[in-house]
């Protein structure tokens, strides 16, 4: 597991200090000899000393190698980004191979994520659901804060929620830029996760000390907006490290179950603590925990991004060998980019793709939230602030469930049916979602129709615990769907995804104590069991007709 730390945030650190002698790579080490076509593919620039050194000398052998293989490819050339370049083996030189395009050393590789040990795919993975958990918990954490802050200072409820809705905005707002971002190959992803999470932990002190209700609102959008990264792309970490299909749905259902958690568990751990020592302490424990989180990741989080990873072995390469026309794939594509290209791929064509009536769709659905649970179990049935979290547990042992029949899916049904056929469409990853459709609106009709002091609260309880499976497994579809039917643009799709929904969650709570207060419990909850019912329609009009939207689309496989 030392390549782990070497390829950590603090390893990278250590190893660019120390000039590659702390914590090397292998082609840092000595005695290392690099691939012949990386040695004797001629460059334009090759200083004295690159030219003196042990990677520049070669045997007869090498010669005659070099003798049977053909005038290299220019590194602009097309067939250096072709599909055949990028799979190619380092070791072997053809006439269809840029010999300057640097590339995994083989389909073994141990640098390529997917080629990394279970033990290490497990810690990165566990990592990252830390971040995940430690992140999200900081819009449920505040809901303990509200009832302290209208009293703090002197606002109303509905400013007072402002805290919990700009924040919830604000990680919708935010994947707009961190994700193009992480897509760059010089940046990755491990450098936008950790230079967000350690603002994110740094905001946290002034916005436990803030000194009025401005101050507070504007830190919260703040922290919102520098939590977003591993909200919206978490998913694609996952994706670098396992093939998008048989493996990928475990370790996905795994980091959602983590999603969960967090708003599970927030009012729960806030609220006890903002009972017994005041609004600022939920903020106190969001500090802590995400900058334990960030210590974990500091030391136990590499990069992911293949391109990233290639892009930084060039570089070494380039340095070693002296040879300058040594590239990644990743490199010559993002060269022959125009600016107005790379605008309109990265912070244009996400809102395009919103549009698009399949992503419109999911997206809409998913984005379906309600929040009765204070007027329910603290209003009715008299739960003090510590004890009104507890009802959330309910919705853990649903999203437990609805892991479990996932899993159970997958593994029974879905991938035998891969194995048979070679392929799945898009749409038949939708089954699952049109299946649990029902659950959201028998939960929503429970919980609304038992909330009554004459009624147990655990009848609320189940009722909500019923609504997780359904959303658990309709985002999961959701997930899986959107990216396999607009591969290109996945990492666009799922931040627009991530914007709806939080544009929804974030309006919700605005409303939702007046919004409950005029229907009623029962009415209010009954209002959107009716609109998911008519999503159910919808989503099983998607499954079948799915194809079809694809085949008009611009940017969706057909």
């Amino acid at each position: 597991m030392l390549d782990l730390v070497r390829d950590s945030t603090v390893g990278g650190i250590l190893n660019h200090i120390s000039g590659g002698r702390i914590l090397p790579y292998a082609d840092q080490k000595p005695g290392y000899q690099p691939p012949n076509r990386y040695r004797f593919a001629q460059s334009t620039v090759r200083d004295e000393k690159a030219l003196s050194s042990p990677a520049s000398l070669h045997s007869p052998q090498d010669d005659l190698e070099l003798g049977k293989t053909k005038t290299p490819t220019p590194a602009n050339s097309d067939s250096a980004v072709s599909k055949e370049a990028h799979l190619s083996q380092a070791t072997v030189i053809d006439n269809a191979v840029d010999p300057n395009l640097v590339d995994w050393d083989g389909p073994d590789d141990p640098d390529n994520p997917m080629n990394w040990s279970f033990k290490k795919r497990l810690t990165v993975h566990l990592a990252l659901c830390l971040l995940t958990v430690s992140v999200y918990i900081g819009s449920a954490i505040y809901t303990a804060s509200i009832p302290g802050v209208i009293t703090h200072f002197h606002v109303s409820p509905v400013v007072s929620t402002l805290g919990l809705s700009l924040y919830v905005l604000a990680y919708g707002i935010g994947p707009m830029v961190f994700s193009p971002l992480q897509e760059v190959p010089a940046v990755g992803r491990r450098p936008v996760y950790i230079v967000t999470l350690l603002i994110f932990v740094c905001l946290q002190v002034p916005t436990a000390l803030a000194p009025n209700i401005g101050s507070l609102l504007v830190l919260r959008f703040l922290a919102g907006f520098f939590c977003s990264p591993v909200l919206a792309t978490g998913g694609a970490s996952i994706a670098d490290m396992y093939l998008p299909w048989p493996n990928m749905p475990y370790p996905m259902a795994l980091w959602a179950m983590f999603g969960v958690a967090g708003p599970v568990f927030g009012p729960i751990v806030g609220g006890f603590a903002a009972q017994a020592k005041g609004w600022q302490w939920p903020i106190w424990e969001l500090l802590w925990l995400s900058g334990g989180a960030l210590i974990v990741l500091l030391f136990f989080f590499p990069e992911t991004l293949g391109d990233t990873i290639l892009y930084k072995r060039a570089k070494r390469l380039r340095k070693l060998t002296g040879n300058k026309q040594l590239r990644s794939a990743s490199e010559i594509k993002m060269a022959q980019m125009k600016p107005t290209v790379i605008a309109m791929q990265y912070l244009v064509r996400p809102f395009q793709l919103m549009m698009e009536p399949a992503v419109f769709f999911v997206n809409l659905y998913v984005g379906l939230w309600f929040e009765a649970f204070p007027l329910v179990f603290v209003d009715l049935h008299g739960f003090k602030q510590g004890v009104s979290g507890l009802p959330f547990l309910g919705i853990v042992v649903g999203a437990l469930i609805a892991a479990i029949v996932y899993v159970l899916y997958i593994y029974y049904y879905l991938n035998p049916k891969w194995m048979r056929q070679g392929y799945l469409t898009p749409e038949e990853r939708l089954v699952l979602a049109v299946v649990s459709g029902p659950t959201i609106p028998i939960s929503l009709f429970i919980f609304g129709w038992t909330a009554k002091r004459s009624i147990h609260w655990i009848a609320p309880v189940i009722g909500a615990s019923l609504y997780i499976p359904g959303l658990f497994l309709l985002f999961q579809s959701a997930i899986i769907y959107l990216p396999l039917s607009y591969p290109e643009y996945a990492a666009s799709v799922l931040a627009g995804n991530a914007f709806v929904r939080s544009v929804m969650a974030a309006a919700f709570p605005l409303f939702g104590r007046a919004f409950y207060s005029r229907l009623g419990i029962g009415g209010g909850c009954s209002l959107l069991a009716g609109i998911a019912i008519i999503m159910i329609p919808f989503s099983y009009a998607l499954m079948k007709e799915g194809a079809y939207l694809r085949s008009r689309s611009k940017y969706a496989t057909a």
